[in-house]
């Protein structure tokens, strides 16, 4: 599955947000559950997550009973701040108030499908992001060439 493209949708009077058709359609609930876990991302925007592509995600952490205190922090800040938001018979979700009052997020809201996971932002925010990445375009290229092959480089 891969969520791809950049939308801007509203939130209704009720606070739900419509996840676009395109990427409802890649959206299977027998693979990949009956919701998203929307969850901080790394980058400070909201990360919307698969449930089953999260819980997978967060086995593949380990157990944290006796863990090192950086994993502790990290499971401490997203597991706690993480919310289950299923989709609705219309394809629309419920984000809590609490994430949308943290996150900045009210009215239009730019959902971005980013591969494995969806991330909302501001568009403002989403537009300065573009603004600021576009003139280093070839060297983001260059710099994730250099990140995958690290990843394929065998160890000793």
């Amino acid at each position: 599955m891969l969520f791809l493209g950049e939308y801007e949708h509203t939130l209704d009077q009720k606070q739900r947000l419509a996840i676009p058709s395109e990427l409802r359609d890649v959206f299977d609930p027998k693979v990949h559950g009956e919701a998203f876990i929307a969850a901080p991302g790394a980058n400070g925007s909201l990360w919307l997550w698969p449930e089953k592509t999260f819980a997978q995600l967060s086995h593949s952490l380990g157990g944290s009973l006796v863990g090192d205190p950086s994993m502790q922090d990290f499971e401490r800040h997203v597991f706690s701040q993480a919310a289950r938001v299923p989709l609705d018979n219309a394809g629309r979700i419920r984000i809590p108030d609490r994430l949308l009052q943290k996150f900045g997020l009210a009215g239009s809201i730019m959902v971005l499908g980013v591969r494995d996971h969806l991330e909302l932002t501001e568009p403002g925010a989403w537009k300065r992001e573009q603004e600021r990445v576009q003139p280093d375009a070839a060297d983001l290229w260059r710099r994730a060439r250099q990140a995958l092959a690290a990843t394929q480089r065998p160890t000793a």
